[in-house]
């Protein structure tokens, strides 16, 4: 039986991989985004706030939204 803590380092991600995939989670959650619009994102209020304008919402929703799918995790320069 393999140790779980070994299972979860190794499934760990570095930096870039960690980013790629958040990049991927946006845009395909957000169609609006392109790869571009999102590297050009400063942080995670600017992605809040261009979320809530294309997509016509409250600004606390968006955040809601944007919360959720990061569920932690980095983006940008200023989380």
């Amino acid at each position: 039986m393999e140790n779980s803590a070994t299972n979860a380092s190794a499934k760990s991600n570095t930096p870039d991989q960690t980013k790629t995939m958040v990049t991927k989670d946006i845009i395909a959650k957000w169609s609006h985004f392109s790869e571009q619009d999102v590297a050009a994102l400063k942080g995670k209020a600017e992605l809040v706030n261009q979320v809530a304008a294309k997509y016509g919402l409250e600004q606390a929703q968006a955040q809601k939204d944007v919360d959720a799918l990061l569920k932690g995790r980095p983006f940008g320069a200023a989380n």
